[in-house]
């Protein structure tokens, strides 16, 4: 029996050492919001922009809350700043069934010493690797795997996409909130 051809997830011929802005969505096997919960906060779930402010003077946002499975991916996050010479992770946001982040790739970035020594382990600075490298040390920390084969990848071309794709992170939380078909994951 034939196999049905699968879709490319990357770029013919592109390559993903390149400088650049790449924009990462990796997503958990079957969508299981294994990562946090969002919660609603006052008026957030009724479409309250991010900004607005209460009559008390906080913040009415959505609220993530990271599991235990959240932390342990958080900090491996975190860490690929430390790990990987020539990437940064510049914004990300952990979502229940899924992540979004952005990576800056650059031959130019300079880590800072820690005590002396280098903090970059690794010079490799392919998306994939990187990308595997975070599944993979997060799968044994937590035990089994979590996570949905590949990851989406979309390559930022100029600062106007870059500035957008930043507000659609930061917005992602209450977009869940506001998201008829999430709303079973934050009541």
């Amino acid at each position: 029996m034939d196999r049905p051809d699968r879709k490319l997830n990357r770029l013919e011929n592109y390559d993903y050492s390149r400088n650049g802005l790449y924009f990462i969505t990796i997503c958990t096997k079957d969508r299981v919001p294994y990562l946090s919960k969002v919660s609603s906060v006052g008026n957030a779930a009724l479409g309250v922009p991010r900004n607005a402010i209460t009559e008390n003077g906080i913040f009415d946002v959505p609220h993530v809350k990271l599991t235990k499975y959240g932390e342990i991916v958080n900090i491996n996050i975190k860490k690929i700043n430390e790990i990987y010479k020539y990437v940064s992770v510049t914004k990300y946001v952990i979502m229940p069934d899924h992540i979004h982040m952005i990576l800056f790739v650059s031959d130019f970035w300079d880590k800072p010493l820690k005590n002396g020594t280098p903090r970059a382990a690794f010079l490799t600075k392919s998306i994939s690797q990187i990308i595997n490298g975070l599944k993979s040390i997060s799968t044994k920390q937590i035990g089994f795997s979590i996570w949905q084969k590949s990851f989406h990848d979309h390559i930022i071309r100029n600062e106007k996409e870059f500035l957008e794709i930043c507000d659609y992170i930061d917005n992602n939380p209450i977009n869940w909130v506001n998201d008829i078909y999430n709303q079973n994951y934050w009541r």
